[in-house]
């Protein structure tokens, strides 16, 4: 990954924009898909009310049928029941995998906590195998504090 310090001041800046929140996270979003080369799609998943279950919110990349997911179904479900980091480098080697498209290879996701409590997750798929490593990991976790902040800011979630 290039400048670690960098992308995190550049995010900061993103975040401390006086815009909604939604246009926060699409612009960092974006921004990540543009500035790491391996994230080839990048999204946020919020919980969905009541419900047991993730709802797709902003992203970057092609469509996803998946803008529903259960909780414990796929790796984004899986996280929201062990609120934990889930790093894949390849996803041929998971049973509990739904796929987005035939290009992914590999797929890290983030959860997103406030208050102790599991309300979201950053999603990132890559076309390659292998890609990630631990900056990646504190750059993702480095994002959900910022969108925890900025959430706990709007009170704009129910959580």
């Amino acid at each position: 990954m290039k400048d670690l310090q960098k992308i995190k001041g550049n995010l900061t800046n993103i975040f401390d924009t006086n815009t909604s929140l939604e246009n926060k996270l699409q612009k960092t979003c974006d921004y990540l898909a543009t500035e790491v080369s391996y994230y080839d799609w990048v999204g946020f998943y919020f919980k969905n009310g009541d419900k047991e279950e993730l709802k797709l919110a902003q992203f970057h990349g092609e469509p996803t049928e998946h803008t529903i997911i259960p909780f414990g179904k796929g790796i984004c479900g899986q996280v929201a029941v062990s609120n934990k980091n889930f790093v894949v480098q390849d996803v041929s080697e998971q049973d509990n995998y739904i796929s987005c498209g035939w290009k992914v290879k590999s797929e890290i996701v983030i959860p997103i906590f406030i208050d102790g409590k599991n309300i979201g997750q950053i999603d990132i798929d890559s076309h390659t195998t292998n890609p990630f490593s631990k900056d990646d990991e504190t750059l993702l976790e480095f994002v959900c504090e910022k969108v925890s902040f900025a959430i706990k800011n709007e009170k704009k979630l129910e959580y």
